[in-house]
């Protein structure tokens, strides 16, 4: 388990403006990796085998979209790590992959502020509305979905 940072820095809710964009991970995804994460949590025939992969509809051996989640959700901590961090999410909305991931490929996230909302019920906080894509090194897009970033106000 990691242990939490002796100091974390929390992005302001007032720092984010719509339209705004942060492109940011360049993580390489192995075969190993997917055949681990899909013995464990999505044990599907393409994910695991990668001749019986060929005869599926990927053509080849591919990565679960939750594997996918999963490696998009380390790129966005990670950056977190470097500018700091959101207090939580409500969840996603408009989960897509529109793209197989397969073993070499190198992912990276783009980030785009859609909408930012002061709560009502609770000032001291706001949601930070986004849109994520996560696209290939061929700058195909694999996956997309509606962040829901919760964010400390400023309450100066």
């Amino acid at each position: 388990m990691t242990e939490a940072p002796d100091t974390l820095s929390y992005i302001p809710f007032e720092s984010f403006q719509v339209g705004q964009k942060q492109t940011f991970g360049a993580y390489e995804v192995t075969e190993e990796e997917i055949i681990e994460f899909a013995e464990k949590y999505d044990p599907q025939f393409f994910h695991l085998d990668h001749e019986a992969a060929k005869q599926s509809l990927f053509g080849g051996l591919c990565a679960s979209g939750w594997h996918t989640c999963a490696m998009t959700m380390a790129m966005m901590v990670e950056n977190m790590d470097a500018k700091g961090r959101s207090l939580g999410s409500p969840g996603i909305d408009s989960l897509r992959w529109l793209r197989p991931v397969y073993p070499g490929d190198v992912l990276s996230v783009e980030q785009e502020v859609l909408k930012t909302n002061p709560s009502k019920s609770r000032p001291e906080i706001g949601i930070v509305v986004s849109k994520v894509s996560v696209s290939n090194q061929k700058n195909e897009v694999v996956m997309e979905f509606i962040s829901n970033g919760i964010f400390s106000r400023n309450m100066t």
